[in-house]
């Protein structure tokens, strides 16, 4: 049936779908029928598309003008000169290939399986239950739900709805959301566009609720047939590999220069030309940094699965680098900041003011004064119907099910001795809470022949919408506004969020709702005022960013008084000061917002659109802002800022698609902790970067010296190759595994227009590049000197050589401080490198197969002396250098303090 009339459901009668789809329009499928379908439609995905095949995946590895280069070498050599030779540089080619292709899939595969994890869930009705379940778990015929900031999660022929609004963007490319209707009776030519009474699988519900059949699943949905046309794969790469590449191009360029020049100086020396050539070969290998994309690609991996671990899934790759950027946080209040564990404190109705005792979702605790209010009554009822969560209880703890605002509205009902019993008053119809209306309502048929609106929201939307009060006895008497807002003032002041509640009493003929009967004469029940307590990790990571240069600013809807006490107890900066409530954003210039988001912590009262205005303000002072959201509305303001994070718990779809990050636990802590790995990253691609340029320059220069000085190599191309291919896995990447520096949240941040080599780095290159020229052409000498064998010599230069590179490893622990400073034993994996690395070295330098191969040879133990003592002396001279830095540095602080 499906891929018969796949494409025609919107031209069939609602009635005429649920006949051909054979499913309840109320009850929704049966378990046993569900299980049929899925196993005979199969589940609710798209089908992979076929990526490259792991040959082209593996060829790519060579499309690098580095390596290319590397190959064409090994093609001159087996012609000028050793066959041998040539093999063995094709291999540790080949073999740097193989490492790059693992590494590649193993990062691609770890970006895959973090972003599964965030999975579309989907509402349906089964047997007459409202569950909710994997969206791949849906069949054709299964009725499923759609409400506000849902993801469509396949065909539907809508079959109710209200006021159902769909943004169709990522299928038909309208900007507009579109408006649908279950009753619509369209053409079967009627474009995919238009088809009002569908709603089509990856599309975003705006606004409104409706209920669908599923129609269509998988590859047969309109996006799986567009799936079908398209191809995308997914690009590893971020602004800093792209870095990467093109600061390859320039190597690649200087190095190709210096390889002419080198042969050049060598002809008008008169050396043989086939003898110089090779020289120049050996100096292209040499000065190649071959291993360096691969290993940037994993340490950005490395950093992904690291947030992962503390709770922030990384959905673009480019935001671990923008995170070591971030300059200013804006956060929500509700769940992020706080626990997100509401408890109603304060109740105000009949013109009297009640405590609520006991804390948290658990029912125990009481209500006093004591007495028999009916005031109080009413509005302990009307948050018991007019909410859609639960409590449930297991193993004595108490949890909610659903809004947290709602639990604890219920859990004063019970405090105050209604029962979850009195919940079974039939409720005939409701309108969901939007923030465009600020109020949700419903009606129960409470018996009688009467049937009671409820209604929750605002103070603002209610009290616009009252007409009378109720006095404790539960009689209409003339509403006090002015009292009401002196009571809320009064709550909020003490850090509550307040609600609102009415009430208008209807006949038994009224059985719908519209925003029409909310309009006018409800009678105003009082306000109910409740506590979401700062989360103490939340009142930390604030401390925390505001050290590391970071400035947090609170965006909410809450009153503003409540914004204000909660951010003062949190410890934002200015908090104390003003807080800006929207309709004082509204009456800004652009100019005026730019300095007042600079300059401001708190803001109160804020619509969608203006969070999106703040957005831009800020960013137009130069900062690079996270911006947290959970809502439908949100979604602009995530999408613009450079870091949107979404929530994993409360997040919508929406907000979820727009984000960079989001957050498994909606902790603000969290968010700090991402910023942490973030720079925690950046610094060890610098790391990485900073230690293996000199290993390439001090080679080059060795080759180079010999050129110019006219005598014997004192490193051949294969060994070159040995010490890069071994010491870029041995050592190189041992680096990415490196912890966060004790002081890393206490830098200010980075700037991201910053080159990634600083001066002092540059210099620092350059001074481990010369030591190593001094360490490898010395010892070469002199082992010559002394008469012994050329290959022992050379076996020496090349010990010098990894033997710098391991104790310099120890030096690029930490670009400023000493290794002891950071835990000489912190990153056990350094340790296991060089371990590793030493016994490559004894395996080159005493192994006869390694000796044939790489023309190598034993050496004596005081050969191993003087090798280790220019390692020793390479690593005082670096620790020296950084030791003078920050003597200087620490100068400079106390001369600008005085």
């Amino acid at each position: 049936m499906q891929t018969l009339l796949g494409h025609h459901w919107h031209h069939l009668p609602a009635d005429e779908v649920r006949l051909l789809l054979e499913t309840d329009p109320v009850k929704g499928l049966d378990t046993f029928e569900v299980r049929h379908r899925q196993e005979r439609f199969g589940p609710n995905v798209l089908t992979p598309q076929k990526g490259a095949s792991p040959l082209v995946r593996f060829l790519r590895q060579f499309n690098n003008p580095l390596i290319l280069i590397l190959l064409a070498s090994s093609v001159i050599t087996a012609v000028l000169k050793d066959p041998l030779d040539a093999a063995v540089i094709f291999g540790v080619v080949f073999i740097n290939a193989v490492i790059g292709y693992a590494q590649e899939a193993r990062a691609e595969q770890a970006i895959e399986a973090l972003a599964q994890t965030i999975s579309t869930e989907a509402t349906v009705i089964r047997g007459g239950k409202t569950l909710r379940v994997n969206a791949a778990e849906l069949v054709p015929g299964d009725l499923v739900t759609l409400l506000s900031g849902a993801k469509v999660p396949a065909d539907l022929r809508l079959i109710r709805s209200r006021d159902l609004q769909v943004a169709e963007a990522a299928l038909t490319g309208e900007s507009a959301p579109v408006e649908k209707a279950a009753d619509a009776h369209l053409e079967p030519d009627t474009l995919l566009a238009e088809r009002r009474n569908m709603a089509y699988a990856s599309t975003l519900v705006t606004y409104g609720q409706a209920t669908g059949i599923v129609a269509a699943i998988g590859d047969n949905t309109e996006v799986g047939r567009i799936s079908r046309l398209l191809s995308e794969a997914q690009e590893l790469q971020t602004p800093l590999t792209r870095k990467i590449a093109g600061f390859s191009k320039i190597v690649l360029y200087a190095i190709l220069v210096l390889a002419a020049a080198t042969f050049g100086i060598g002809v008008l020396r008169g050396q043989p030309a086939g003898e110089t050539f090779y020289a120049a070969i050996a100096l292209v290998v040499a000065m190649i940094p071959e291993g360096l994309p691969a290993a940037l690609t994993v340490t950005l991996a490395i950093g992904v699965s690291r947030m992962a671990r503390r709770r922030a899934i990384i959905r673009k790759l480019p935001a671990v680098e923008t995170l070591g950027s971030t300059t200013v946080i804006c956060s929500d209040k509700t769940g992020t900041l706080t626990q997100n564990q509401m408890t109603v404190t304060e109740i105000y109705a009949g013109d009297t003011f009640y405590t609520v005792s006991g804390a948290g979702y658990a029912p125990t605790g009481e209500i006093s004064p004591v007495g028999d209010s009916m005031a109080l009554r009413e509005i302990l009822t009307a948050g018991l119907l007019c909410n859609d969560s639960a409590l449930a209880e297991s193993e004595g703890r108490w949890t909610a099910q659903g809004d947290p605002t709602e639990a604890a509205l219920i859990t004063a009902a019970l405090k105050g001795g209604l029962t979850l019993a009195q919940r079974e008053a039939p409720r005939v119809d409701a309108i969901p809470f939007e923030s465009q209306h600020q109020y949700m309502a419903t009606l129960h048929d409470l018996g009688a022949d009467r049937r009671m609106l409820y209604v929750k929201g605002s103070i603002e939307a209610i009290l616009a919408r009252s007409g009378v009060s109720l006095d404790p006895a539960g009689l209409p008497v003339a509403l006090d506004r002015d009292a009401v807002h002196a009571a809320a003032d009064r709550m909020a002041a003490d850090g509550l969020r307040v609600l609102a509640f009415a009430r208008r009493e209807f006949s038994l003929a009224q059985v719908a709702l519209s925003h029409e009967d909310l309009c006018c004469n409800l009678t105003f029940l009082g306000l109910q005022g409740m506590i979401d307590p700062p989360r103490q990790e939340a009142i930390q990571a604030v401390a925390a960013a505001q050290t590391a240069g970071i400035r947090v600013k609170m965006i909410t809807g809450d009153h503003a008084l409540t914004a204000g006490t909660i951010a003062r107890q949190i410890g934002l900066t200015g908090a104390a000061g003003r807080v800006l409530t929207g309709k004082e954003l509204a009456e800004l210039s652009d100019e005026q917002l730019i300095a007042a988001a600079d300059e401001t912590s708190v803001f109160a009262r804020v619509s969608p659109e203006q969070k999106l205005r703040l957005v831009d303000a800020l960013q137009a002072r130069g900062h690079v802002v996270a911006m947290t959201g959970d809502g439908v509305n949100d979604a602009p303001a995530l999408k613009q800022a450079n870091i949107g994070v979404a929530m994993g718990i409360t997040g919508t779809d929406v907000s979820k698609e727009a984000a960079d990050m989001v957050l498994t636990d909606d902790n603000f802590a969290t968010i700090a902790a991402a910023i942490e790995e973030g720079r925690t990253v950046f610094d060890n691609l610098t790391k990485m970067i900073a230690w293996t340029l000199p290993t390439n320059l001090g080679q080059g220069l060795v080759i180079l010296a010999a050129i110019v000085l006219g005598v014997t190599l004192p490193i051949l191309p294969i060994q070159i190759l040995w010490i890069n291919m071994m010491t870029a896995v041995l050592l190189g990447l041992t680096l990415a595994m490196e912890r966060g520096e004790p002081d890393i949240m206490r830098r200010p941040p980075r700037d991201p227009g910053a080159p990634i080599l600083t001066r002092v780095l540059v210099w620092r290159v350059v001074l481990v590049g010369l030591l190593i020229l001094v360490a490898a052409f010395g010892l070469f000498e002199l082992e010559l000197g002394l008469g012994v064998d050329i290959a022992v010599a050379r076996t020496v230069a090349v010990n010098a050589v990894v033997i710098i590179e391991i104790f310099y490893l120890f030096n690029s622990r930490s670009l400023t401080q000493s290794p002891f400073r950071i835990g000489f034993f912190s990153n056990r994996w350094v340790l296991a490198g060089a371990a590793a690395m030493t016994l490559a070295q004894l395996a080159f330098t005493y192994l006869p197969p390694f000796n044939r191969v790489f023309a190598s040879a034993p050496i004596s133990p005081a050969d191993w002396g003087r090798i280790v003592a220019f390692g020793v002396a390479g690593y005082l001279v670096i620790e020296a250098e950084k030791w003078l830095r920050r003597s200087k540095s620490k100068m400079v602080m106390r001369s600008n303090r005085g």
